[in-house]
């Protein structure tokens, strides 16, 4: 334990009398490979048209004349029955108009037709193709590598230098 804590001091001594420079040497490469990468980007688009489609017209027309027929057979129920048999006689001609109603209702024209645009999303895709160089050099035993657009004779490097 004892010798750790001399050790410490020592080099925190010696730290502060330590002395560095700094320089910038450029060291040649000895070889530039080409890279080649490919990206490919998908753009969304729209894609649209315009379509005919059948459209039923008596859907609600339907609805409708149920909904007369309904309340007519009801009120001509109600005049024809007395007593107890006209609370059934006016829901017999409800029920009775509103199947008349619906029946006439449904005998209206062929569907007609509309124009409907749709759309739906689609892809473009892009390719692009990267070319880079990957170049090597080496100092004091240690590879460097630096990538570019272009191929390299020689690769900046800053040395420091502590005593």
């Amino acid at each position: 334990m004892k010798k750790a804590g001399v050790l410490i001091a020592a080099l925190f001594a010696s730290s502060l009398f330590a002395e560095s420079f700094t320089y910038t040497e450029y060291i040649p490469v000895y070889k530039s490979e080409k890279l080649f990468r490919v990206i490919t980007k998908r753009v969304p688009y729209q894609e649209c048209w315009e379509e005919e489609v059948p459209v039923s017209q008596n859907g609600d027309s339907s609805t409708v004349g149920a909904l007369i027929g309904g309340v007519a057979g009801g009120i001509l129920g109600h005049q024809v029955g007395e007593g107890s048999g006209k609370t059934a006689a006016t829901i017999g001609g409800a029920i009775v108009g509103t199947l008349v109603g619906k029946s006439l209702a449904d005998k209206e024209p062929a569907p007609g037709y509309k124009i409907v645009k749709r759309c739906r999303t689609r892809y473009q895709e892009t390719h692009e193709r990267i070319i880079e160089y990957k170049n090597y050099a080496r100092l004091d035993g240690q590879e460097i590598i630096k990538y570019s657009s272009t191929p390299l004779k020689q690769i900046k490097v800053r040395v420091t230098v502590e005593y």
